[in-house]
């Protein structure tokens, strides 16, 4: 007996209401693995935009007078039913996005992990206090939310990211318009809807869902918003930071990178293979802290690359929800296309080619966006391939004669955010550490897996100073800092004027 879909539909969600735009007009998220249609969504126009603005203005007032631990305990209540759904959320996500099923989890439980995080924050949310330098007087720095924040996501950790952004923001006291990728909406609904039954208010968390040129612009310049916080490649980010430069937003911006595992010649080889399956391969390659760069010592090339040539050859393609699935779908034709040309690229600019380097097209793979995994060697390291962020899985080799010509390849793109050494020497671990110039550095570790207390984000191309992540540092993107001084002394005090005259029986 046949099975019959059931055909998801979201509209957005506006001051406590599933609504549909304003110009009833709707659109289609597309399993990758297949082409079937996973959801329709609406698609909202600038008029959603602004009446999500709105209403978020309108309930900032409240909810930044709402006791903070009231609104980490919604944040508990979300990573429960997170919890609750997490297999029925991740499968969505299989079919969405396309990682295998296993990593889909994986992202949810990242969303769970921030909830129960970030809903601590509830009771802390510290301040600083510190002595002063005149008698009979008090101060402190306090934290204030900012106002509305845009939250701008990725498809690739379609619940994760979110959480990373949305948490923070609501915990310390904003209220938000929340855009999900176009390519990943029915996730942004669910995870809405998640938030509405955990019994977050109306107005403090608003969905809009469409594309970017007309929601993502829109929020960008509309005056309602105060906060802009944005995941996606460093040529959008760059076009962000442009257009509301002179608009006075606060912005954070988490974008791309050029990732490198350095495997030295002391290193375990079958161990350093491992990770670099993980992080070339693991999502297809489409994660910002994937490796696309393979730095090795020339004395133990040969063996790795024999090595891990066999591995690739066994990894196998096919839909995510399949347990025997090791990569799935790239997440689109469009990047499909541009991972294809790049390959191309590579042979122009003399790099070998050793496996992979085309689409797959082979049985029920020629219904979705498929491609091979890719080996380069022979690559130098100025190459567009070595250089440029493919979001795919194709990794390119270069071979190096010592630790300190690693540490200059490694540092040598506009990025910086994730980077890795294999190696047993702990002394040229350390040096590793402190030499290499990326936000994220891993020791014997491949260069994907950042966990959700410590701080994410990277330097040069790869962001713009913020972190994402750890609370601590995450909330100085959703805060502003408010000193107070308390004079309890009946006279007025001159802080360094009146400096000399202080008795100490005052």
């Amino acid at each position: 007996m046949e099975v019959k879909r059931v055909m998801r539909e979201y509209m957005n969600y506006i001051d406590g209401k599933w609504v549909p735009s304003s110009t009833g007009e709707t659109f289609k998220s597309i399993n990758p693995a297949n082409g079937e249609v996973v959801a329709v969504l609406a698609k909202s126009s600038r008029e959603d935009v602004d009446k999500a603005v709105q209403a978020a203005r309108r309930a900032f007032d409240k909810w930044r007078l709402y006791p903070a631990p009231r609104r980490g305990e919604i944040l508990y209540e979300v990573g429960r039913i997170l919890k609750e759904r997490k297999e029925d959320l991740a499968r969505l996500m299989t079919q969405e996005m396309g990682k295998v099923l296993t990593e889909a989890r994986g992202d949810v439980q990242e969303g769970i992990d921030m909830a129960f995080y970030v809903g601590g924050e509830g009771r802390r949310l510290f301040g600083v206090t510190t002595p002063s330098e005149m008698p009979n007087k008090f101060q402190m720095a306090v934290r204030d939310p900012v106002g509305v924040v845009a939250a701008i996501t990725p498809w690739n950790f379609p619940i994760a990211i979110p959480t990373w952004k949305l948490m923070p923001a609501l915990v310390a006291g904003n209220t938000v318009v929340f855009k999900p990728a176009s390519d990943t909406p029915a996730l942004g609904a669910e995870l809405v809807k998640i938030f509405e039954e955990a019994g977050l208010p109306p107005g403090v968390l608003n969905l809009v869902t469409g594309t970017g040129e007309e929601v993502g612009k829109a929020l960008l310049e509309h005056p309602g918003v105060d906060v802009i916080s944005f995941t996606g490649s460093t040529d959008t980010g760059s076009q962000v930071l442009a257009q509301t430069a002179s608009k006075n937003k606060k912005i954070s911006l988490e974008m791309g990178g050029k990732n490198a595992i350095t495997v030295m010649d002391d290193a375990d080889i079958d161990l350093a293979i491992e990770g670099i399956l993980w992080s070339a391969f693991g999502t297809t390659g489409q994660r910002c802290t994937a490796c696309s760069r393979l730095i090795v010592h020339k004395s133990i090339r040969d063996t790795l690359t024999e090595k891990l040539l066999s591995r690739i050859q066994n990894l196998r393609l096919g839909d995510g929800l399949d347990p025997e699935t090791d990569v799935g779908p790239v997440i689109n034709e469009r990047q499909l296309n541009k991972i294809h040309q790049y390959v191309g690229i590579g042979r122009e600019e003399g790099a070998k080619l050793l496996i992979g380097g085309d689409r797959a097209t082979d049985g029920e793979l020629s219904k979705g966006f498929f491609y091979k995994p890719t080996l380069f060697t022979d690559v130098d390291p100025n190459m567009r391939i070595a250089q440029e962020e493919i979001f795919g899985p194709v990794l390119s080799m270069i071979t190096v004669n010592s630790l300190e010509e690693a540490i200059k390849v490694n540092n040598c793109t506009k990025y910086g955010l994730s980077s890795s050494i294999y190696t047993r020497d702990i002394n040229k671990a350390f040096r590793a550490m402190r030499d290499f110039n990326t936000g994220i550095v891993y020791i014997n570790h491949g260069t994907i897996g950042a966990e959700v207390h410590l701080p994410f984000g990277g330097t040069k191309g790869t962001g713009n100073g913020h972190r994402e992540g750890a609370v601590w540092a995450a909330l100085d993107v959703f805060t502003e800092w408010k000193s107070v001084y308390i004079d309890f002394s009946g006279r007025l005090q001159r802080a360094q004027i009146d400096i000399d005259k202080i008795n100490i029986e005052s």
